[in-house]
């Protein structure tokens, strides 16, 4: 437990919870002894911390300045214990990463599982985000290492490992086009197709093909979940354009075939995984990023 002062504390409660009581209620401490931190404390900035609303109570800007400055705080404090723990040897810490939807099955929770086994005083705390999120996050230094889908256009996000990811036509099992090594979009044309949505990262690598070959989308059948297009897809409702990560699972399991698409113009997508370059990374961090890096190297769908 991170220690922090009587002060913070309060603070963090009342601004999470919106209100003095229920914050008593939560620290089993009185109402007023919670009051009179908040009141001296707003008596030291000279400005107050929050503001009163039917609701309860809402952090003023100054409150917000306050509680920002406070989580970093909790988050430096984290770091240090960890740092401290490395001069002394110890292989304990905790890692916080950031992931896209399409890895929550697969590479990730197995890799997971093997930092556990390997190392059972490490622990690790996933978030899952959309791709620009994901990057966000690992710019701001939110997380200790990330990983989604590139190529990465934002500044200070670092690729530590990368693949490629194909990019090709999902079909169920029996499927007519099920046997083939690859596939051209003119073969595909004959069967009913669940194009993926903005704001898929696919997207714009699907349309952009459709485009080149003069075939308006506008009459597909669209989705922008690739958890429901794949449920579609087994349903036998159509075919679906998706890269290979989006269903990895599913060919694993046999559930559905992935069939590589050819075109000239086809660009795979990347899986990158990546860090913001100016954070150090704790040794826990450094140790949980090598298991990753390691399963991303065995991917059957890699072919870079």
């Amino acid at each position: 437990m991170v220690a922090l002062s009587r002060f913070a504390r309060y603070f963090t409660e009342v601004s999470r919870l919106g209100s003095i009581r229920k914050a008593s209620e939560t620290l089993h401490v009185s109402p007023s002894a919670i009051d009179r931190q908040l009141l001296q404390a707003e008596e030291d900035i000279g400005a107050p911390l929050f503001e009163r609303i039917p609701s309860g109570l809402r952090l003023t800007a100054a409150g917000e300045i306050l509680e920002h400055l406070i989580r970093t705080w909790q988050k430096d404090y984290v770091r240090a214990i960890g740092q401290i723990d490395e001069l002394q040897g110890f292989r304990r810490g905790h890692v916080d990463l950031a992931i896209i939807a399409a890895l929550a099955e697969g590479l990730v929770p197995e890799s997971i599982a093997a930092i556990q086994h390997d190392h059972p005083a490490i622990t690790v705390g996933v978030q899952v985000f959309d791709n620009d999120d994901v990057a966000r996050k690992i710019a701001a230094g939110e997380v200790d290492f990330g990983m989604l889908l590139g190529p990465v256009a934002w500044s200070g996000v670092q690729v530590q490992e990368s693949i490629d990811v194909p990019i090709g036509m999902v079909v169920p099992p029996g499927h007519p086009l099920c046997d083939s090594a690859h596939l051209r979009l003119s073969q595909t044309l004959d069967y009913p197709t669940i194009f993926p949505g903005a704001p898929l990262v696919i997207h714009e690598r699907a349309k952009a093909l459709y485009e080149r070959a003069g075939i308006d989308v506008k009459h597909f059948m669209s989705c922008n979940n690739t958890m429901l297009m794949r449920s579609l897809v087994r349903q036998g409702v159509g075919i679906g354009i998706l890269s290979w990560l989006d269903v990895a699972a599913d060919v694993t399991q046999r559930r559905l075939v992935f069939v590589p698409l050819h075109e000239p113009h086809l660009k795979p997508l990347q899986l990158v995984l990546a860090v913001a370059p100016r954070r150090q990374p704790s040794r826990a961090a450094r140790e949980t990023m090598r298991y990753f890096e390691s399963e991303l190297r065995r991917l059957p769908g890699r072919t870079g």
